[in-house]
């Protein structure tokens, strides 16, 4: 019977690390092909608790007799590791949403103008998220134009993404349950699969395969947003959170607090950063310190001919289709010249007569984009 005790409680102490060390950024937890096992600990974590738990009770009156102070010092730690591991270190006891989403037009905004952000305008409305709050929050809920709004965002790696919080036509609830690859992943409340952030892919669970729909949003200063859509609405500050998004105030520069969230100044490494553009089954990253040298990029993507070009804020940037390989656009005081017609950062040619088609374009770190995008090209 004694024996029983220490298998229950070991078993119950091993379970509540692996429980978690597969979903959260751990050593190594997060470079294996583990998603399969995490998910099948988590589905069935009571009926591991309830197993382990009887197996500790069968055991713990003769137990007690031999050694209490073995006992009660096992005991002590089985309380420690589970407060520690589902109160303390479980993502969504890690990073909550705001209480409120409060938003204010530029003049009555707190956000300092040369904060990044991440945008959407759809409609007649504007909306902008800083990332030192997003990114803290991890998603923050929102609607625009009568159409509710999940913003996310990665900070590990460095992924600002914005999708309709629908399945299958219907409206759900996401809540943070860890990360995969590095990646923030979300469980939905109905069918508790796994959902990717970095492309709204379900990952597993009863809707593997499924995306959520993405909208199209831009990252970038909030200056230059607001110079695009001067009534935009900007997001304030939940002041619960204060301390926290100070910590974030040096992030969007690339100083984050900790090794996951730094950045490495060279090209081409884990934490550099770039620029992605995925369009059907192509994708190219662009190396942001030849774009910050260059400004506006000719190129293709697949056998789609593009442009990539980077405000003189070396912050905001923005991607659009090329009508053939032989277009050659320019860029002059952050407009876009093609021949003798020139466009706003928006894709807007001045006198309204004719625009470009914007493509999604993503910062994001180098291990990120290639995780995700394997047969990437580099430019």
């Amino acid at each position: 019977m004694k024996k029983l005790f220490l298998v229950g409680v070991i078993g119950l102490i091993l379970f509540e690390i692996a429980n978690v060390y597969f979903i959260m950024p751990m050593p190594s937890s997060q470079r294996m092909r583990s998603i399969e096992f995490a998910y099948f600990l988590y589905s069935y974590r009571w009926f591991f608790r309830v197993a382990f738990g009887l197996l500790l009770l069968l055991g713990l009156v003769k137990a007690y007799k031999s050694n209490r102070w073995m006992v009660l010092s096992m005991l002590l730690v089985a309380v420690g590791v589970c407060y520690m591991f589902n109160f303390r270190m479980a993502a969504d006891a890690m990073f909550y949403q705001p209480g409120q989403v409060l938003m204010k037009n530029s003049q009555e905004s707190k956000v300092k103008k040369d904060k990044l952000i991440l945008g959407i305008a759809m409609g007649n409305e504007a909306k902008a998220y800083p990332i030192q709050y997003i990114g803290y929050h991890h998603q923050v809920l929102d609607s625009i134009a009568g159409k509710p709004i999940m913003v996310t965002y990665c900070t590990v790696c460095r992924t600002g993404r914005i999708f309709e919080p629908t399945v299958n036509g219907k409206p759900e609830a996401f809540r943070l349950v860890g990360m995969d690859h590095f990646n923030a992943m979300f469980e939905d409340q109905t069918t508790k699969s796994w959902w990717r952030q970095a492309n709204g892919e379900s990952l597993i669970g009863k809707l593997k395969g499924t995306l959520l729909p993405e909208l199209a949003a831009q990252q970038m200063s909030l200056q230059k947003w607001l110079a695009l859509y001067p009534h935009s609405k900007i997001m304030q500050a939940d002041t619960n959170y204060n301390e926290t998004y100070e910590k974030m105030k040096k992030y969007e520069l690339g100083h984050g607090n900790s090794e996951l969230t730094k950045t490495d100044s060279l090209s081409w490494k884990d934490k550099s950063w770039v620029v992605g553009i995925k369009l059907k089954n192509a994708s190219k990253a662009f190396d942001w310190n030849r774009l910050k040298n260059e400004r506006i990029i000719n190129d293709k993507v697949g056998r789609q001919p593009i442009v990539l070009a980077l405000a003189a804020d070396k912050k905001s940037f923005v991607a659009f289709e090329r009508t053939s390989f032989f277009q050659k656009i320019t860029l002059r005081n952050d407009s876009l010249v093609v021949g003798r017609t020139v466009y706003d950062m928006k894709g807007i040619s001045k006198d309204k007569s004719t625009s470009l088609k914007r493509i999604n374009a993503y910062q994001e770190l180098w291990h990120s984009w290639k995780t995700f995008n394997p047969d990437t090209q580099k430019y």
